[in-house]
């Protein structure tokens, strides 16, 4: 089966896999077509502003109530959720590690999820998680859905299928794929990856969706243009035997056997839909005279807090471009941030780093500890001929928040943590010149 797409961010969407499943002009007939169960799933309260108010209307097979029986507790010791705290004893500094080992052969997604840092509080629906994920063995008969927080996936290396209740969306390396909170869903491996398997990165977004930022005095395009992203048009899986559903609700995991396939869907309609972007889609903007801008103008999607603003979720990208400001230092500079920084890289090379940060690594530079280019990368980029260049082969990535990361204890002692990261400046020496002569320097 090959996934389809409608294109629009945010739109209102209707959708059909049967002829005739969609009721026109009303929500819940008295006996839809086909013999389906109409089925509301909000992403928000009834009353929120119309602008930010979010619900989809499903036909499908069975109502959900029958798509959970008796739940038992469930183990996946490794996905951990914020508030995370104390439980490793690693001093606190800026953070790199090198690619996830490969996990055992076997392994499906969520066996495969892996945390690395948590912030803020999923109770109190703020903050977000960032993990790393490795797998190679497709998810059958089993299916999840996650009741904590909306799923931001960013595959890294092969290409992976996610199958949920609203349709099919294929994603592989530099492209995104955003699952609703509560949305039933499975995932499975189409393309392998040098490794064997499929890996990548997730942010788990406990707080408000993720959104388009506001583009101000940019104006009505560039950034992540609205009609990139795709949503799944309706897609079922006609399933009776038995399945099992695994939900993650409050930070605990709980499983229930049933005898069919949730993912019955054969129509919907609404705005509360999962979707798919391709990161070379979007249109950076930049310098063209002088100095280096914010980060922020490399903002894809952005997940809003109570205070304007300051986000609870950033999701940033550092894609090819041209370089061509004048006497100018090109790499993003020195700084502290009162953000945390959870940093991978898909693929190529970061033009902050000249080694050490390799695709499938990750670096972490928590609230306002001092970060930037490395020894080498200054040196490189001081004496540069300043003519245009243009960064190409290249594609990184941040999940930054307004809530510092804590550190899981997976993440403390994984045996790819870079000791020496801390190394990389060392050669940022004193070259201060007091004297006349220095000005010219």
């Amino acid at each position: 089966m090959q996934p389809r797409y409608m294109p629009g961010f945010g739109n209102d969407f209707e959708t059909e896999s049967l002829e005739g499943a969609l009721p026109q002009g009303m929500n819940s007939p008295q006996r839809p077509a086909y013999g389906l169960y109409a089925e509301q799933l909000s992403g928000s309260p009834f009353t929120a502003p119309r602008g930010t108010n979010e619900r989809s209307w499903l036909y499908r097979m069975r109502p959900s109530v029958r798509h959970a029986g008796r739940f038992q507790r469930a183990d996946y010791p490794q996905w951990k959720s914020a508030p995370c705290l104390g439980d490793h004893s690693l001093a606190l500094g800026q953070l790199r590690w090198d690619p996830l080992p490969a996990l055992p052969k076997g392994t499906d997604f969520l066996a495969g999820i892996r945390t690395m840092t948590t912030a803020g509080d999923a109770l109190g629906q703020s903050g977000m998680a960032a993990h790393v994920y490795s797998f190679d063995a497709d998810m059958q008969d089993d299916y999840f859905f996650n009741a904590d927080g909306e799923l931001l996936i960013v595959p890294q290396e092969g290409t992976i299928r996610i199958f949920t209740e609203m349709g099919i969306i294929d994603a592989g390396p530099q492209e995104i794929a955003l699952v609703p909170r509560g949305t039933m869903f499975k995932v499975s491996v189409l393309d392998k990856g040098p490794g064997g398997g499929a890996r990548g990165y997730i942010c788990e977004n406990y707080g408000a969706k993720f959104t388009l930022p506001d583009r101000g005095p940019i104006g009505a395009n560039c950034l992540a243009n609205p009609r990139d992203f795709k949503t799944p048009v309706a897609a079922y899986e006609d399933k009776e035997s038995p399945c099992r559903v695994t939900v993650k609700w409050c930070g605990q995991f709980h499983v229930t056997e049933i005898g069919h396939s949730p993912l019955d869907v054969v129509a919907w309609h609404g705005n509360y839909a999962p979707y798919k972007y391709d990161l070379r889609t979007f249109s950076p903007v930049g310098a063209i005279l002088f100095d280096h801008p914010d980060p922020s103008i490399f903002t894809v999607l952005t997940a809003p807090s109570g205070e304007e603003g300051t986000a609870n979720v950033d999701f940033v990208i550092f894609p090819p471009r041209w370089l061509v400001a004048e006497n100018t230092f090109r790499p993003p500079w020195y700084h502290r941030n009162i953000m945390s920084e959870f940093m991978g890289l898909i693929v190529g090379q970061y033009d902050a780093k000249e080694k050490g940060f390799v695709p499938g690594g990750m670096s972490l530079h928590n609230m306002m500890l001092p970060h930037g280019p490395d020894a080498a990368g200054f040196e490189k980029a001081s004496n540069a001929d300043l003519k245009p260049v243009k960064l190409e082969d290249t594609m990184a990535f941040m999940f930054e928040t307004r809530f510092p990361q804590q550190l899981t204890k997976f993440a403390a002692e994984l045996e790819t943590l870079q000791d020496d990261y801390i190394d990389c400046w060392n050669g940022l020496e004193r070259r201060f010149d007091g004297t006349p002569g220095g000005r010219r320097s």
